[in-house]
């Protein structure tokens, strides 16, 4: 046995909200309570930690990234610059370092932060002419690539746009560099695609960084590579973040073939969702919205799948009691999703099944009617309140008044709603204290745009949103029982932090780190 004491413990534990130690044994929380009376049960084996009045929380859990890009990123040219000549400088830098024949990739770039907007092939030609350069943007909806890589995936003025996708072309209708959602594709299959061997290397890799930042659990929506990945980390006991991993649409039939269901697994890794797309993005404007974008009154954004096409995916994915994490931005593809959501609960009421645990990931955008349907039908929003902070001057420019129930977090708990929080990495920083500090404030760490923050009327209580990064995903994967909470037979995933953020002001909330972080009753980081 272990005991924490000198500890001030946030255990989300109903009986014990408060503690002052916590007692392990055999990876699992034994005890929870006052100092005198959890030290009482010691004997001469227990190992006994005095933390020096450290806040101790639940570990956090990150319940929206992608565990592979995020992970291969580490390596890749940062593009999240404030300047199109900053990001033309980085690639060139690491062009020049780079070996004849391979790849140059970039991740980060945002065409809204640049005067020049969007970049094209013939700028990065001037910088890498040689080599064949693929940089993703921001949002992972859109990317930009040199000719040499356009030529490699043989994409001319003569290629159609895919379905679902777009080439950006110019006045000629020669391509400009720039791919858009499916078009993307059109050359992603054509650059060496990383094993499952490269990619656990590359996540083994990652996981102190997100320990470093106090995450002990990630809900993962990359694809089936990873997944190899993560099965190999978890069979050698290598995998030491609690994993949920989701289930690639173009795998459904394969997934209820064999007769998986979302939370069969192990201790760190078990199955989520299958994950639909609904629309695309803000950044390129391809969220499917309900009427046009403010200054494109020829767009209203691309949908994808609309509610038949949802439910005829869920029915098929309910048969094996798996649950549907549909991607939705715009209000449209939002109001699709919970049409079909709602058909969804209907069957299950209707065959006396149990209820599944449907998600829509982003819920970025919702018109006003439509705000308490989640609730009504019991549906999961999973939000990454770092985008607020990161798209709010996008969100003002392209949807305008539609704006004010974007990221709508205080008034869909208000309603009911239960939310679960993450950051989309690598489109946004994993560190989930700037995430609990863009929901508490809805301001950048620059103090933008005001002491209020943008929108306040949305911003929610430390207290909750807490909540959304550690019992809520645990609801969501059907964890609830072992994770999330500082509870007795919960298992001893934990963070020691150098101060009481409930004690801070909430505008430095994002400079918290940890000083100690515990995985299974194991001190994975600060020791």
């Amino acid at each position: 046995m272990q005991i924490l004491y000198n500890i001030t413990a946030y255990t989300l534990w109903e009986t014990q909200p408060q503690a002052t130690a916590i007692a392990i044994q055999d990876g699992k929380i034994f005890a929870v309570g006052r100092q005198e009376d959890v030290l009482a049960l010691a004997d001469r084996n227990t190992d006994r930690t005095d933390l020096n009045g450290s806040t101790v929380w639940p570990g956090l859990t990150d319940s929206h990234l992608h565990l592979q890009y995020y992970s291969l990123g580490l390596k890749y040219v940062d593009c999240e610059t404030s300047t199109l000549a900053e990001c033309l400088h980085r690639v060139a830098t690491t062009a020049g370092d780079t070996p004849p024949g391979q790849w140059v990739r970039g991740h980060g770039w945002n065409q809204n932060d640049w005067p020049e907007g969007f970049g094209t092939a013939a700028l990065l030609d001037q910088f890498a002419p040689d080599k064949p350069v693929y940089l993703t943007s921001k949002s992972l909806h859109s990317s930009w690539a040199n000719s040499f890589a356009l030529r490699l995936a043989g994409i001319s003025s003569s290629t159609p746009d895919p379905a679902d996708g777009i080439i950006q072309r110019d006045s000629a209708g020669n391509p400009t560099g720039i791919l858009f959602e499916s078009a993307m594709e059109l050359l992603e299959k054509t650059i060496p695609f990383p094993t499952a061997d490269d990619v656990a290397a590359a996540i083994q890799k990652a996981q102190p960084t997100l320990w470093s930042m106090g995450l002990t659990g990630v809900h993962d929506f990359d694809r089936r590579t990873c997944f190899m990945a993560l099965q190999s980390l978890d069979a050698a006991g290598a995998l030491k973040l609690r994993t949920v991993k989701s289930i690639p649409l173009e795998e459904l039939e394969n997934a209820v073939g064999v007769g998986l269901k979302s939370g069969f697994g192990s201790e760190f890794l078990r199955i989520g969702s299958v994950k639909l797309f609904a629309d695309g993005a803000l950044g390129p404007q391809t969220a499917a919205m309900l009427q046009p974008y403010k200054n494109a009154p020829a767009n209203s954004g691309l949908l994808f799948l609309d509610a038949e096409q949802i439910l005829e995916h869920g029915q098929l994915a309910a048969k094996s009691g798996i649950s549907l994490a549909t991607h939705a931005i715009g209000d449209r593809a939002n109001l699709e999703v919970l049409k079909a959501y709602a058909q969804l609960r209907e069957l299950e009421t209707r065959e006396h099944r149990p209820a599944l645990r449907h998600r829509i990931e982003h819920v970025q955008v919702l018109n006003p009617d439509h705000l308490k349907l989640l609730a009504a039908n019991g549906i999961i929003a999973s939000m990454q309140p770092i985008h607020t902070t990161s798209d709010m001057d996008a969100a003002d420019l392209h949807w305008g008044a539609r704006s004010r129930f974007a990221y709508a977090f205080k008034t869909l708990r208000d309603a009911g709603t239960r939310l679960i929080f993450g950051s989309d990495a690598p489109v946004e920083s994993p560190n989930p204290f700037w995430g609990l500090h863009a929901a508490v404030t809805r301001r950048r760490h620059s103090g933008y745009p005001s002491v209020d923050g943008w929108n306040p009327q949305e911003r929610i209580l430390l207290q909750h949103t807490l909540e959304s990064y550690t019992f809520h995903p645990a609801f969501a994967a059907g964890w609830e029982d072992q994770l999330g909470r500082l509870a007795p037979g919960y298992y001893a995933d934990l963070i020691v932090l150098p101060s009481d953020p409930f004690k801070m002001d909430p505008a430095e909330l994002y400079t918290v780190k940890p000083n100690r972080v515990m995985v299974g009753g194991q001190w994975v980081f600060g020791i």
